[in-house]
């Protein structure tokens, strides 16, 4: 996949190439060789920061001068603060309301100028896309670009690096740029790899669109998976590509994703966001449906904030 090679040659120097780790205790509890891929320990605590790098490096002088607009639930906000700072770019990060304060603090602590909008992800993203049309400026997207879904790839060429061969492979899904990228990628290089796509039962849009056959509005309710929640674009391009590289899904409860947040910190030793928990949920729901195979899970972001953690301690005795 161009896109992906592409990328690759743009920012491997500017981001980390971030380990993959066999769990023991996971492999022992499928009958599998489990993976951990750690994107929740790349620069700015997400791999968000590889497409935003693809794109922030892509720009022209001028387009830098001018300014840009991005929307974001978290990760993405910090990964394009961070650019933004370190760049010297100027531009405002919308993001919805319901925004962890975790992901909060972290963009602000970069200094950009930052928008709450009402409602969830897909407002912040009309809203900054709608103002950069009108003062003619970039709007970074959180995954409907091309150069953002080929930054997410570059993944996937880490993989094939680190491990000969792969059975199956779990993802979180939100806007879909990431499992395009990475999906895309590996689906090139080995028809044969699984793909399967995790979301929340509690914002599952990209899924209930795929069933549907075409990107559709729904209500996303509050989800410890932030980072995958809200609606999608209707013109996305990452809905052909989902659509094409998962061959099957996962639907996690807030109970499960809770239970795979304490027990990758407790048996990892990890500190892990809702939306990195759904691919821990998954594989723990169905352990002997993976006995046999080579899996890696995508632990996507590690922002979960202090008040929540409390919470999710409290309600198992253990505050």
């Amino acid at each position: 996949m161009e896109l992906v090679i592409d990328a690759e040659q743009r920012i491997r120097g500017h981001v980390r190439e971030t380990p993959l780790e066999r769990s023991n205790f996971l492999s022992q509890l499928t009958g599998a060789d489990v993976y951990l891929k750690l994107e929740s320990s790349q620069i700015t605590g997400s791999f968000k920061l590889r497409g935003a790098m693809n794109k922030m490096l892509a720009l022209s002088e001028k387009e830098r001068a001018n300014g840009v607009l991005t929307a974001s639930s978290g990760n993405h906000g910090t990964a394009c603060a961070y650019l933004m700072n370190y760049f010297k770019i100027p531009g405002t990060i919308f993001l919805p309301e319901s925004v962890s304060p975790a992901k909060l603090e972290a963009i602000q602590s970069f200094g950009p100028d930052t928008e709450l909008v009402p409602g969830d992800g897909i407002e912040a993203e009309k809203r900054a896309r709608n103002l950069a049309a009108s003062r003619g400026q970039v709007y970074v997207s959180p995954y409907n670009d091309p150069l953002i879904i080929g930054g997410q790839g570059t993944i996937g060429i880490e993989l094939q690096r680190q491990t000969e061969n792969i059975d199956v492979i779990l993802v979180p899904v939100g806007g879909g740029g990431l499992v395009a990228g990475v999906g895309s990628y590996l689906k090139s290089r080995d028809r044969k790899v699984e793909i399967i796509g995790c979301q929340p039962e509690n914002s599952r849009v990209m899924y209930e669109s795929i069933q549907a056959g075409e990107i559709i509005d729904m209500e996303s309710k509050r989800t410890l998976s932030d980072g995958t929640a809200g609606g999608i674009d209707h013109d996305s391009i990452t809905f052909d590509a989902c659509c094409n590289v998962i061959s099957d899904w996962a639907l996690l409860s807030e109970q499960e994703i809770a239970d795979a947040i304490l027990v990758t910190l407790e048996r990892q030793h990890l500190m892990i966001e809702g939306a990195s928990a759904l691919t821990i949920a998954a594989l723990m729901r169905s352990p002997q449906r993976f006995a046999g195979q080579t899996v890696v899970l995508l632990l996507t972001g590690s922002k979960l904030g202090l008040e929540t953690l409390r919470n999710l301690l409290a309600a198992t005795g253990h505050d």
